[in-house]
C-alpha cells in the first residue's frame, strides 16, 4: 500500500501519459459516434475496419512526424517536408509510370524504369532535399523556419516542374503494394513507419546518439564545447527528416496511384508539427519521445476520421479540428492544470472558512 502513492506520481509524472489520454478519449468519442468503429472483419486476404484504415492513413504522418522529432528536439523546424513529399512522389510516379504493353496478346503495364530504381531516386532526392536544409541552418547559420521556408515554397514549384502542372498517374501494380498492400493481415504501410520507428529507437536509446540530440537541444553552444559535433548531427537529422517525408511521399502517391505536384503532402507540416507536440516533444528542444510524435500521429488521423464521421461541413472542419487540438494542448500543458487546480481549490477554502 504504501508503493501505491509512489506508484501514482510517477505514472502522472510519465511523458506519454497524456498522449495516450488523449487518444482514449478521442477513440470513445468515435466508438461511441459510431457502433461500428471497433468492428474487425477478415476480407480479401486483410483485415478489414475503421480502425485498420486510421492505421494505414496515419502511417505517412508517423513517418514524418519521427523525422520532425528530431529536428525539434535540436531547437530546429521544418515546414519543407510537404513539398520534399511531393516531390518525392513525382519522381517516383514519373520514373514508374506504368506503359501498357501486349505480350502473347496479354496485356499489362510495366514499369519506365525497375521500381527498386525509381524508389531509391526518389528517397536520395528527398534526402538531398533534407541537405539542404540542414546546410543552411547549420553551416550557413539561417533560422530554421527560413532556411526550410526556402524550399517549401521552391519545393513545391519543383514538383509541379516534374508533373508540368498535372497529375501524373501511376498504372504499376505492384508499385501499389507500398502503400496499399497488406502483410499479415495489417496495411504494408504500418510495417515500414513501425520498422523506422524501431531504427530509431534503438539509435537513440542503444547509442549515444539520444544524449547528443538533447545536448544540442538543450544548449547548443555548450553541446560544442563539450565535444559533440553539434554541426554535423543537425545536417544528419535534418537529411533524416528529408528521408522519412521521402517514403512517406512512396505511401502516399501509391496508395491514389498517382503523384499531384499542387496538393501532395499539402499541409503535412502542420500536422507533423502538432503530432509532434502532442507526443510532448518540447518545441524549445531537448526533451522528445518518439513514442509520443507516433501516439501523436495517431490522434490527428483518429481525430479527422472522426470529423469526417460525423459530418462536419469540408468548409469548417480546419476550424473544429484547431479547436479539439488547442483543447487537447491546454489538457496537457501542466501549468494551466496548476491554474485550474488553483482555481478549484480557493472557492472551496473559501467557504470551509
Amino acid at each position: 500500500m504504501s508503493n501505491t502513492p509512489s506508484l501514482v506520481k510517477r505514472v502522472q509524472a510519465h511523458p506519454l501519459l497524456w498522449p495516450v489520454v488523449t487518444l482514449v478519449l478521442i477513440l470513445m468519442v468515435n466508438a461511441s459516434l459510431n457502433p461500428g468503429f471497433w468492428m474487425l472483419q477478415w476480407r480479401d486476404g486483410h483485415l478489414y475496419g475503421s480502425v485498420i484504415d486510421i492505421l494505414n492513413r496515419a502511417a505517412p504522418l508517423m513517418l514524418v512526424s519521427l523525422g520532425m522529432t528530431l529536428v525539434i528536439a535540436t531547437r530546429g523546424i521544418d515546414i519543407s517536408v510537404g513539398a520534399t513529399v511531393a516531390i518525392s512522389a513525382a519522381v517516383a510516379a514519373l520514373m514508374v509510370g506504368g506503359k501498357l504493353v501486349i505480350t502473347d496478346g496479354v496485356a499489362q503495364h510495366v514499369s519506365r524504369f525497375p521500381m527498386w530504381l525509381a524508389i531509391v531516386c526518389a528517397l536520395l532526392t528527398a534526402l538531398a532535399c533534407g541537405l539542404w536544409n540542414g546546410v543552411l541552418v547549420a553551416k550557413i547559420g539561417l533560422q530554421p523556419i527560413i532556411a526550410t521556408l526556402i524550399l517549401m515554397v521552391a519545393g513545391r514549384g519543383v514538383a509541379q516542374l516534374l508533373t508540368d502542372g498535372q497529375i501524373v498517374t501511376v498504372y504499376y501494380p505492384p508499385y501499389f503494394f507500398i502503400g496499399s498492400g497488406y502483410l499479415w493481415g495489417l496495411p504494408f504501410a504500418l510495417f515500414i513507419a513501425g520498422f523506422v520507428y524501431l531504427l530509431m529507437h534503438l539509435a537513440v536509446t542503444r547509442t549515444a546518439l539520444g544524449l547528443f540530440i538533447q545536448a544540442i537541444g538543450i544548449n547548443p553552444a555548450a553541446a560544442r564545447v563539450a565535444g559533440v559535433r553539434e554541426r554535423l548531427i543537425s545536417i544528419c537529422v535534418y537529411a533524416f527528416c528529408g528521408l522519412t517525408a521521402g517514403i512517406a511521399g512512396l505511401i502516399i502517391s501509391s496508395n491514389v496511384k498517382s503523384a499531384d505536384g499542387n496538393n501532395a503532402g499539402n499541409l503535412l507540416e502542420l500536422d507533423a508539427i502538432l503530432a509532434v507536440t502532442l507526443g510532448g516533444t518540447l518545441l524549445t528542444g531537448g526533451r522528445f519521445t518518439l513514442a509520443g510524435s507516433m501516439i501523436g500521429a495517431l490522434i490527428i488521423q483518429t481525430l479527422t476520421s472522426t470529423i469526417y464521421s460525423i459530418g462536419v461541413p469540408p468548409e469548417i472542419n480546419l476550424v473544429v479540428k484547431a479547436a479539439v487540438v488547442f483543447v487537447v494542448m491546454l489538457m496537457q500543458s501542466a501549468e494551466f492544470r496548476r491554474a485550474v487546480r488553483g482555481w478549484v481549490v480557493r472557492p472551496a477554502a473559501g467557504s470551509h472558512a
